[in-house]
Protein backbone atom coordinates (compact mmCIF):
# COMPACT_ATOMS: atom_id res chain seq x y z
CA UNK A 1 0.00 0.00 0.00
CA UNK A 2 1.01 3.57 -0.53
CA UNK A 3 2.99 5.30 2.18
CA UNK A 4 1.03 8.38 1.17
CA UNK A 5 -1.28 9.71 -1.51
CA UNK A 6 -0.41 13.10 -2.99
CA UNK A 7 -2.97 15.76 -2.04
CA UNK A 8 -3.73 16.44 -5.72
CA UNK A 9 -4.83 12.78 -6.10
CA UNK A 10 -6.90 12.39 -2.93
CA UNK A 11 -10.16 10.74 -3.97
CA UNK A 12 -8.95 10.43 -7.58
CA UNK A 13 -6.50 7.51 -7.75
CA UNK A 14 -9.17 4.99 -8.78
CA UNK A 15 -10.46 7.42 -11.41
CA UNK A 16 -7.01 7.82 -13.01
CA UNK A 17 -6.31 4.07 -12.81
CA UNK A 18 -9.64 3.34 -14.50
CA UNK A 19 -8.93 5.90 -17.24
CA UNK A 20 -5.75 4.02 -18.12
CA UNK A 21 -7.53 0.67 -17.97
CA UNK A 22 -10.29 1.87 -20.31
CA UNK A 23 -8.02 3.93 -22.60
CA UNK A 24 -9.87 7.19 -21.95
CA UNK A 25 -8.19 9.20 -23.32
CA UNK A 26 -6.16 7.11 -25.74
CA UNK A 27 -2.47 7.09 -24.87
CA UNK A 28 -2.84 7.71 -21.15
CA UNK A 29 -0.62 5.57 -18.90
CA UNK A 30 0.60 5.11 -15.36
CA UNK A 31 4.25 6.04 -14.90
CA UNK A 32 6.59 4.84 -12.16
CA UNK A 33 9.51 7.09 -11.28
CA UNK A 34 12.14 6.34 -8.63
CA UNK A 35 13.37 9.11 -6.34
CA UNK A 36 16.99 9.44 -5.26
CA UNK A 37 17.87 9.28 -1.56
CA UNK A 38 20.21 12.29 -1.75
CA UNK A 39 18.34 15.54 -1.13
CA UNK A 40 14.98 13.84 -0.64
CA UNK A 41 12.38 16.19 0.83
CA UNK A 42 10.08 15.05 3.64
CA UNK A 43 6.77 13.31 2.95
CA UNK A 44 4.98 16.40 4.31
CA UNK A 45 6.65 18.54 1.64
CA UNK A 46 6.31 16.00 -1.18
CA UNK A 47 2.60 15.33 -0.70
CA UNK A 48 1.83 18.97 -1.57
CA UNK A 49 3.40 18.68 -5.04
CA UNK A 50 0.87 18.76 -7.90
CA UNK A 51 2.91 17.46 -10.85
CA UNK A 52 5.89 15.20 -11.40
CA UNK A 53 7.82 18.31 -12.46
CA UNK A 54 7.02 19.81 -9.04
CA UNK A 55 8.15 16.62 -7.27
CA UNK A 56 11.63 16.85 -8.79
CA UNK A 57 11.88 20.67 -8.88
CA UNK A 58 12.99 21.15 -5.26
CA UNK A 59 15.81 19.31 -3.53
CA UNK A 60 14.24 15.95 -4.50
CA UNK A 61 15.60 14.35 -7.65
CA UNK A 62 14.65 11.42 -9.81
CA UNK A 63 17.19 8.60 -9.89
CA UNK A 64 19.90 9.25 -12.49
CA UNK A 65 18.71 8.04 -15.89
CA UNK A 66 20.79 5.38 -17.56
CA UNK A 67 22.92 2.94 -15.57
CA UNK A 68 19.96 0.54 -15.76
CA UNK A 69 17.29 2.99 -14.57
CA UNK A 70 14.45 4.33 -16.69
CA UNK A 71 10.88 5.23 -15.83
CA UNK A 72 8.37 2.40 -16.11
CA UNK A 73 5.16 2.79 -18.09
CA UNK A 74 2.01 0.78 -17.43
CA UNK A 75 -0.75 0.51 -20.02
CA UNK A 76 -4.27 -0.95 -19.95
CA UNK A 77 -3.06 -4.53 -20.48
CA UNK A 78 -0.89 -4.26 -17.34
CA UNK A 79 -3.81 -3.36 -15.07
CA UNK A 80 -6.67 -5.31 -13.52
CA UNK A 81 -10.27 -4.34 -14.08
CA UNK A 82 -11.46 -1.94 -11.39
CA UNK A 83 -13.79 -3.96 -9.19
CA UNK A 84 -14.88 -3.03 -5.67
CA UNK A 85 -14.53 -5.56 -2.86
CA UNK A 86 -18.11 -5.39 -1.63
CA UNK A 87 -17.52 -7.97 1.10
CA UNK A 88 -14.89 -5.75 2.73
CA UNK A 89 -16.30 -2.37 1.64
CA UNK A 90 -13.15 -1.19 -0.12
CA UNK A 91 -11.41 -0.92 -3.48
CA UNK A 92 -7.89 -2.29 -3.89
CA UNK A 93 -5.87 -1.34 -6.97
CA UNK A 94 -2.89 -3.40 -8.05
CA UNK A 95 0.00 -2.99 -10.45
CA UNK A 96 2.56 -5.59 -11.46
CA UNK A 97 5.85 -5.88 -9.59
CA UNK A 98 8.51 -3.79 -11.33
CA UNK A 99 12.06 -4.81 -12.22
CA UNK A 100 14.91 -2.66 -13.44
CA UNK A 101 17.62 -4.84 -14.98
CA UNK A 102 21.29 -4.67 -14.00
CA UNK A 103 21.15 -1.30 -12.26
CA UNK A 104 24.62 0.05 -11.66
CA UNK A 105 25.73 1.65 -8.40
CA UNK A 106 26.37 4.84 -10.39
CA UNK A 107 22.61 5.45 -10.42
CA UNK A 108 22.93 6.27 -6.70
CA UNK A 109 20.84 5.21 -3.70
CA UNK A 110 17.06 5.12 -4.16
CA UNK A 111 14.56 6.14 -1.48
CA UNK A 112 11.05 6.02 -2.95
CA UNK A 113 9.04 5.39 -6.05
CA UNK A 114 6.08 7.40 -7.25
CA UNK A 115 3.11 6.11 -9.25
CA UNK A 116 1.78 8.84 -11.55
CA UNK A 117 -0.93 9.39 -14.15
CA UNK A 118 0.24 10.55 -17.59
CA UNK A 119 -2.74 11.92 -19.56
CA UNK A 120 -1.23 11.39 -23.03
CA UNK A 121 1.84 10.01 -24.73
CA UNK A 122 3.06 13.55 -25.38
CA UNK A 123 2.45 14.84 -21.83
CA UNK A 124 5.38 16.58 -20.15
CA UNK A 125 6.39 16.18 -16.51
CA UNK A 126 4.41 19.37 -15.82
CA UNK A 127 1.24 17.52 -16.94
CA UNK A 128 1.91 14.22 -15.12
CA UNK A 129 -0.10 13.89 -11.88
CA UNK A 130 1.63 12.13 -8.95
CA UNK A 131 -0.77 9.68 -7.30
CA UNK A 132 1.00 7.63 -4.63
CA UNK A 133 4.45 7.50 -3.06
CA UNK A 134 6.06 4.33 -1.69
CA UNK A 135 9.16 3.94 0.48
CA UNK A 136 11.74 1.98 -1.52
CA UNK A 137 15.21 2.25 0.00
CA UNK A 138 17.80 0.40 -2.05
CA UNK A 139 21.37 0.90 -3.16
CA UNK A 140 21.92 -0.65 -6.59
CA UNK A 141 24.97 -2.85 -7.06
CA UNK A 142 24.77 -3.99 -10.69
CA UNK A 143 22.08 -6.61 -10.09
CA UNK A 144 18.37 -6.33 -10.85
CA UNK A 145 16.29 -4.00 -8.70
CA UNK A 146 12.82 -5.35 -7.99
CA UNK A 147 9.93 -3.43 -6.47
CA UNK A 148 7.50 -5.98 -5.08
CA UNK A 149 4.03 -4.49 -4.86
CA UNK A 150 2.00 -5.58 -1.82
CA UNK A 151 -0.40 -8.48 -2.35
CA UNK A 152 -3.31 -6.15 -1.63
CA UNK A 153 -2.05 -3.71 -4.26
CA UNK A 154 -0.50 -0.27 -4.39
CA UNK A 155 -3.60 1.65 -3.30
CA UNK A 156 -6.70 1.07 -1.16
CA UNK A 157 -9.80 3.26 -1.06
CA UNK A 158 -12.15 2.80 1.89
Amino acid sequence: MADFTFNIALGRVAEFYNRVKTGDPAGCTLVIAALAAAGLESDAVLKDKDTLADVVAGATNEVTAGNGYARKTLVAADLNVVAPDDANDRLDLDIPDQTWTSVLAASGAWAKFVVCYKPSAAATDAQIVPLTCHDFAITPDGTDVAAQIATAGFYRAQ
